[in-house]
């Protein structure tokens, strides 16, 4: 969860903090900035001769993960954090010809790209002077402070070395404190407004135009509506496949002993009785897996009590304490209600299976025209949406609304699901 800054940062640790954080900013517009603006004009020319094939790839890689990371900063450092404007281009092998070549076209052609240029050029010296600005008037002031009156005292007028401060007599020297004081407290002031200063620098040409928003979000519904049919679909055939195999076999096999019943029941009435029994236990069976398959649907519990009411009753399910927390202020909408149900239900399924954890959490709630959950265990964490434990299934349920599913689960744990769907 971003963190937003607000009066806590008034104390002067956290403006020394922001001084060091303008310092990184310096650093990385020389040390990353430069250093690949320089490879990336180098791998332009390169493309002329054929080399830049494979060498453009690969310095887009480090200039958009030094661009992303300046927009995750963004959001950890002021709460605003920038979107992520590129278009999806597929990978290829180091040593494929024409994939590469696929690559280098769909990355020139990608607007992002040439934004990002344009941004590491202008951001050696505007990150130099905005990041380092702050901290060299704290270095300067202290130095005033510290160093140039005692300097003074031990060498007098021999201090030919001396000073960054204009110094004549003993009287000047002592005047370096309080001027000292006032530069340490103008960069410590000035430190945050400059670093937010360097943030809208960089939301400049780093954040998606108009006209990239409306791309992602053309794509994004493409992946989503493609992923929604074919998740349809495999429901469709998981109910097709249940009911074929379920409830669809034990009716045949009830006909066929009342069938049989019928033929018997004049010659045989002991085998008739039994063949009725088995009719009513088939019957029986038939009956629960219905209920089964309907309870996968849409379950009752839901359609009763509402979310609240049917999320409490899957954590009262579990073999483990769960604390829950719900905060709803109304009923969402059935099909949003639905997709957080089996979302949730699937969430507290995973750690039950696989987590090895002995306690969990689970919170509910509603803010900013979104349902939002989170479902956390103490468990051994590991969990990967690509290692087939149905989370990716969760994700393509969740984009069918628009909705996303953040995991964090380092190895060691805690694992913690967080769930958001759009919902008035």
């Amino acid at each position: 969860m971003v963190r937003k800054h607000g009066s806590g940062d008034s104390g002067a640790v956290n403006r020394l903090r922001w001084c060091a954080r303008g310092v990184l900013v310096a650093v990385l517009s020389q040390v990353g900035s430069v250093a690949l603006f320089t490879a990336t004009v180098i791998a332009l020319a390169a493309l002329i001769v054929g080399v830049g094939v494979f060498l453009l790839p690969v310095v887009m890689v480090a200039v958009r993960g030094l661009a992303t990371f300046h927009r995750r900063t963004a959001g950890e450092w002021t709460g605003d954090p920038i979107d992520i404007p590129y278009r999806h281009t597929a990978a290829a092998a180091p040593h494929d010809g024409a994939r590469s070549f696929g690559q280098c076209r769909q990355l020139l052609s990608d607007p992002a790209t040439w934004r990002d240029v344009l941004w590491m050029l202008l951001d050696a010296p505007v990150g130099l002077v905005l990041g380092l600005l702050p901290a060299s008037l704290v270095a300067y002031g202290l130095n005033g402070m510290l160093v140039t009156p005692f300097l003074w005292e031990s060498m007098g007028p021999h201090w030919g070395f001396g000073a960054i401060w204009p110094i004549t007599d003993q009287t000047d020297a002592y005047l370096a404190i309080p001027q000292g004081v006032l530069l340490v407290a103008l960069g410590l002031l000035c430190a945050r407004p400059l670093l937010r200063l360097h943030t809208r620098f960089n939301r400049l040409l780093l954040a998606p135009t108009r006209s990239a928003r409306l791309a992602l979000r053309v794509e994004r519904l493409t992946e989503t509506r493609s992923e929604t049919v074919q998740s349809q679909a495999a429901e469709l055939r998981r109910i097709e496949r249940d009911l074929h195999d379920g409830a669809q076999a034990r009716l045949v096999s009830l006909g066929m002993s009342l069938g049989l019943a019928d033929t018997l029941v004049e010659q045989d009435p002991v085998m008739v009785r039994k063949l009725l029994a088995d009719a009513m236990e088939s019957s029986s069976q038939a009956l629960t897996e219905l209920r089964d398959l309907v309870r996968g649907i849409h379950p009752p519990v839901l359609a009763e009590r509402g979310l609240d009411g049917a999320v409490r009753a899957l954590a009262m399910g579990l073999a483990m304490p769960v604390e829950v927390s719900i905060e709803l202020p109304s009923r969402p909408q059935p099909p949003v209600e639905s997709a957080a149900y089996f979302v949730i239900a699937e969430t507290l399924a995973n750690v039950t299976k696989h987590s090895g954890a002995n306690r969990a959490s689970l919170r509910l709630w509603h803010a900013d025209g979104a349902l939002r959950a989170q479902v956390g265990d103490n468990g051994r964490g590991g969990a990967d949406p690509e290692g087939g434990s149905g989370l990716r299934g969760l994700q393509r349920r969740l984009a069918a609304f628009d909705g996303t599913l953040d995991i964090s689960s380092p190895p060691g744990g805690p694992t913690l699901v967080t769930m958001e769907l759009p919902c008035e």
